[in-house]
């Protein structure tokens, strides 16, 4: 008897389970895919490297989808049972809510177990397949690397373009692009032109871009910090044509160790993370060592500790002491070292702050990423135990009622944890508490409503509350005379 109800109980569900999967799949794909869309279309790909390029973005929707399906079916099917009244027909054979979950939740813990390795293996491996399709693409299409409207990074240069056209948008309008210059830090050369043109052939590794009709700006770099933040020195030169050549011969032959690290974590599963991890923390380390160690040599403490000998005893000297001891082109000399000194140590401080916000940020990203891993799995379960005993209450099946629930339950949760994630690459809050924040949150809300629909009471108790309102009316009365 109870093999067969279980048996019931499952098959409906995976019959739910697998039509809205699908049909959440396709929208989210195409959602996700949307701005590539303009980009695939009219660009003379075969038909495999589009069924690709899909296949290899559809696995980051499936970290949205399976949660959502999860919640969603659980609510219908367990809605449906309620309308149905089967559920008063398995409690009146002395079946519980829970027994009737038992073979569901066992199904649950399988998919949490199979979403961990999936997120683990397949997501990974799919992200360096779609980011190594859209630069082979690039080789041929050029274009294809840059969206309208936006920043985007091809080899040393930020390019922005208003607008494309062409038969491979090869043609541009409103170019405006940052150039990087060997080493420095930061893009200071900036070129602005009206137009610009892609040329490329198969058989070339350079990519030439051609512009027109613009302008050139560069920023120069005084070895003086304070000629840099007074002065700023800008070369400017106005052309008609400028040709850019880009080497793409790395496009095709990426190497996955190589890659940015900023940009590796989404690729990297539970292993290769735990030592990424590690690596950038060493790193961090030795970086902050290497620059105390800098700090210590420009304070000059060590020619001081050498030259002079002081005892504990001895009375601070005040600087106007002290500079009574030069003559006045001396003293002159002097503040005007200290000056220099002192503006050159606080922009390398703030040169510093910036880096190690940066270094800060992709750790915790990793870090984030790592735990993303199990969370997947986790919210699964716990979004089980929401939308089952949900619907359980609100006995209703079908797809209305409780689509608008479950989208308004997983939406909150997608939502906080966005936020959480978010405030936690600065270090507002603790990475690992940000990637947990919403399972947290939703745990205490999945025990409340298994426990009221184990009980058979209603979501909300108004009697309970009216009485509560009606008690608290009664002491204020009170209270007042």
């Amino acid at each position: 008897m109870l093999k067969i109800l279980d048996l019931y109980i499952l098959k409906t569900y995976l019959k739910s389970f697998i039509s809205i999967f699908t049909i959440l799949m396709l929208i989210f794909i195409l959602q996700s895919v949307w701005v590539y869309i303009a980009e695939l279309a009219g660009k003379d790909l075969d038909l495999n490297v589009i069924i690709k390029f899909l296949l290899f973005v559809s696995p980051r929707v499936v970290v949205l989808v399976l949660p959502l399906t999860v919640l969603l079916v659980s609510i219908m099917v367990f809605g449906d049972f309620a309308e149905n009244y089967e559920f008063a027909a398995m409690k009146s054979t002395g079946i519980s809510l829970q027994r009737a979950m038992r073979s569901l939740s066992l199904f649950i813990v399988f998919i949490s177990i199979v979403s961990f390795f999936f997120s683990n293996n397949i997501i990974p491996s799919a992200e360096y397949n779609f980011f190594n399709l859209r630069r082979n693409i690039a080789r041929v299409k050029p274009a294809m690397a840059i969206a309208e409207g936006q920043f985007n990074q091809l080899q040393d240069i930020n390019i922005k373009v208003s607008k494309k056209n062409g038969d491979k948008g090869q043609f541009l309008n409103d170019v405006i692009i940052h150039q990087k210059k060997g080493n420095t830090f930061g893009n200071f050369t900036v070129i602005k032109s009206k137009t610009g043109e892609f040329i490329s052939s198969e058989e070339s590794d350079i990519l030439q871009l051609i512009l027109y009709d613009g302008n050139y700006y560069d920023e120069l770099q005084p070895a003086n910090y304070q000629k840099r933040t007074k002065n700023r020195p800008i070369v400017k030169s106005r052309f008609d044509k400028y040709v850019i050549n880009i080497d793409i011969s790395d496009f095709n032959n990426i190497d996955f160790e190589k890659k940015d690290a900023s940009s590796r974590y989404n690729m990297l599963g539970v292993n290769e993370l735990e030592k990424t991890i590690d690596s950038l923390y060493k790193v961090e380390k030795k970086s902050n060592n290497a620059f105390a160690k800098k700090m210590l040599v420009k304070s000059k403490i060590k020619n001081l500790s050498k030259n002079y000998k002081f005892q504990l005893n001895d009375s601070i000297l005040k600087v106007n002491d002290v500079l009574k001891l030069f003559s006045d082109a001396k003293k002159i000399e002097l503040l005007n070292y200290s000056i220099n000194s002192l503006k050159n140590i606080t922009e390398e401080l703030k040169v510093k702050k910036k880096s190690s916000q940066i270094a800060t940020a992709n750790i915790n990203k990793h870090i984030i990423a790592y735990h993303d891993k199990f969370t997947l799995g986790i919210i699964c379960i716990v979004l089980f135990f929401v939308g089952a005993p949900l619907g359980a209450l609100i006995r209703k099946g079908g797809i209305g009622l409780p689509l608008v629930i479950a989208i308004l339950i997983f939406l909150s949760y997608h939502f906080i944890s966005i936020f959480a994630k978010n405030s936690s690459e600065d270090n507002s809050l603790n990475p690992i508490f940000a990637t947990w924040l919403g399972i947290l949150i939703m745990f205490p809300f999945s025990i409340y409503l298994t426990n009221r629909a184990t009980r058979d009471r209603s979501l909300i108790d108004l009697n309970t509350i009216i009485v509560a309102i009606k008690k608290l009316k009664k002491q204020i009365n009170d209270f007042r005379k």
